[in-house]
């Protein structure tokens, strides 16, 4: 017994000492803990110190806003009618909605809907949102859409907690909400019908992304599954769209789709443009989006499958409920990837007539009174693209978290 309590008093004293690190020893060991890395971190602290000053001096001093108040509808819905924008606000009260819903649902086993991240945020935005140059009525509204999603996201982790099941059912309410938005937008069923000519801006952009990011996944996903299939005929015909798709530029394709679809097409039957821009980023994104499913198909071990069939499952349950969701999951940061990079291609549809979100902003700089105006323009519409990407990255990290089921 003695022996054991002295091995117990020597294994005590070996332990290594807590040691507690406040700011300041931080701060030395990660920036200034050698001479060499002091004057680094002092030269680069000083160009960004003197970026940031340069920036903040010319957009208060210098840079001409103006542009951005004149012509923010313009920017955000092009040429939509004016006496129809209640549409644009009611489709943006609807997502808005499903948002915080779904956000509620998700999230519905969290111990606190609202962390401290959370709330710094919420309460920043509005006042980031008092800041957009519109009316008053504008920006209240913009600030009602704000407390809709928290509002919603509450009543949805509330619902969620009492129906576990009712986050099956957001895939479906979403669907539902999107032909409902694209009903709105371009009206008919008892709604004024607008051209697709007006439609314009950060809506076509969105818009073109959206349905072009849900037609061309799944045709991705059986591409992939394609490529792996035993039979001869579909392997060859997913491998040779696969090479011959990726080894175009996306532009030759938006143009094939622009001037060649109509002349295989009877004398009279001209499909939108819109649609056709639509094909030509499905058919693109697809081809991509199929060798990342099959970089996670590849990572998915041969007994998942073995196992399958051991149970007695088929083929396509054996994919459906074994395979793929494991796949998916491991081909979830590509797979964001490719969506926020089709998100981004969009901007090459205004070289074929579309006038998306950088293609209103050519017309925007046109006008005789805001020439030279470069800056400001598309400062603006950068800030619109990286809100929306990093919310698709952040959205994804999220997911991967949910997911993690491999430890």
């Amino acid at each position: 017994m003695k022996t054991i309590n002295t091995n117990k008093s020597s294994a005590k004293s070996s332990a290594p000492p807590f040691v507690e690190t406040n700011s300041i020893e931080w701060l030395r060991k990660n920036f200034f803990s050698t001479w060499y890395n002091t004057l680094l971190t002092l030269i680069l602290f000083s160009l960004i110190l003197w970026g940031i000053t340069n920036f903040i001096f010319w957009a208060t001093t210098e840079a001409e806003w103006q542009v951005i108040k004149v012509n923010l509808p313009l920017l955000m819905v092009g040429r939509y009618p004016r006496d129809q924008y209640w549409r644009i606000w009611l489709i943006v009260g609807i997502i808005s909605s499903f948002s915080g819903f779904s956000w509620g649902v998700i999230a519905r086993n969290s111990a606190t809907l609202f962390t401290l991240p959370v709330l710094i945020f919420i309460a920043v935005l509005p006042a980031i949102l008092l800041l957009i140059p519109v009316a008053m009525p504008f920006k209240l509204l913009l600030v009602g859409m704000v407390i809709l999603v928290i509002a919603t996201a509450w009543i949805g982790k509330q619902l969620g907690k009492k129906n576990s099941n009712l986050g099956k059912y957001l895939s479906f309410a979403w669907f539902i909400a999107f032909l409902l938005i694209l009903w709105l937008i371009g009206g008919g069923l008892g709604l004024k019908s607008v051209s697709t000519n007006d439609w314009g801006g950060l809506m076509l952009t969105i818009l073109m992304a959206v349905v072009s990011i849900f037609l061309s996944f799944p045709l991705g996903v059986l591409l992939a599954l394609g490529r792996q299939s035993k039979l001869l005929v579909i392997r060859i015909f997913s491998i040779g769209y696969i090479e011959i798709i990726r080894g175009l530029p996306l532009i030759s394709i938006l143009f094939m789709g622009q001037i060649m679809i109509p002349l295989f097409l009877p004398d009279g039957m001209r499909p939108d443009r819109i649609l056709r821009a639509i094909l030509g980023l499905t058919l693109f994104s697809s081809a991509y989006l199929a060798e990342n499913v099959r970089g996670g198909l590849q990572s998915v071990p041969r007994g998942q499958t073995e196992a399958a069939k051991a149970l007695g499952l088929n083929t396509p349950l054996s994919l459906g409920l074994i395979v793929l969701p494991q796949a998916l999951k491991v081909a979830i940061p590509s797979i964001v990837g490719q969506f926020i990079s089709l998100f981004q291609d969009t901007t090459l549809l205004s070289i074929v007539g579309l006038v998306e979100l950088l293609g209103i902003s050519r017309s925007v700089l046109a006008q005789p009174q805001f020439l030279g105006d470069y800056a400001e323009v598309y400062l603006f519409d950068g800030v619109l693209f990286w809100i929306i990407c990093y919310a698709m990255s952040v959205g994804s990290r999220q997911l991967e978290k949910k997911l993690n089921t491999a430890h």
